[in-house]
């Protein structure tokens, strides 16, 4: 085949004093670097901890400028079906068309404010790759542009076109040793003051990917009211 396949498993973790180490999740995905330079991410996540659960299924399509092309999403809170949705980006506008039981069928379409940085997707494994759509130096601070189809935290509400506006801070390389691994990686962080446009102020998120055009998830961490802890397990490519 002339495409590339990686993939791999996150297991998600509390840092909770009375959860410490207790599975709360996990996540698996699947890149496919297509020779032409578009990718493709495939994901499916399970949170079972806090209350009410969720489950997330999404395929996400960049071009070979590393432009948001679509997102698939479908959802489901507390085994319950909350949502599908499908969003466009056409270098212009956003369009959104979902169902929902409590929003019934919606079309959305809006003039994107440009430039865009990507899709927000929750997904973990898109945290990272994120971050790698732009070149970097040590110390250097940017705030990503991006469309989401959920503003919640964990992204547990029907599909709609959502803005966020996000700090991001490259802190430096590092060696990175985990459950699937030792890689080379850089170190990130992620920072909300409560004005972002998400639902409520993100607690400060530390992460590392590889140092490569893979940008795979190696590890990272929430503080705050979450206090969770991702990590990568496996991983082929």
């Amino acid at each position: 085949m002339k495409h590339r396949v990686i993939e791999g498993r996150l297991e998600y973790t509390s840092r909770k004093p009375d959860m410490m180490g207790k599975v709360r999740g996990f996540e698996t995905f699947m890149f496919t670097r297509h020779s032409d330079g578009k990718v493709t991410l495939r994901a499916h996540c399970e949170i079972y901890e806090p209350e009410p659960t969720v489950m997330r299924d999404i395929i996400y399509a960049l071009d070979e400028n590393k432009q948001p092309m679509d997102l698939h999403v479908r959802l489901t809170v507390g085994d319950n079906f909350m949502g599908s949705g499908w969003l466009r980006f056409d270098g212009e506008t956003i369009e959104c068309e979902s169902y929902g039981p409590s929003i019934g069928r919606l079309s959305q379409r809006v003039v994107a404010e440009l430039p865009v940085d990507g899709f927000g997707t929750h997904p973990i494994i898109s945290d990272g790759y994120l971050l790698s759509t732009k070149e970097w130096s040590e110390g250097q601070k940017r705030k990503f542009n991006c469309y989401l189809p959920s503003p919640d935290h964990r992204g547990a509400t029907p599909p709609m076109i959502a803005q966020v506006k996000i700090d991001a801070q490259y802190l430096g390389k590092e060696e990175v040793t985990v459950r699937a691994g030792t890689f080379a990686a850089r170190k990130f962080q992620f920072s909300d003051d409560g004005a972002s446009g998400m639902a409520g102020e993100h607690p400060p998120y530390e992460l590392w990917i590889t140092d490569d055009d893979d940008a795979i998830f190696l590890k990272g961490g929430v503080g705050g009211y979450m206090m969770t802890w991702y990590e990568l397990i496996e991983l082929s490519r």
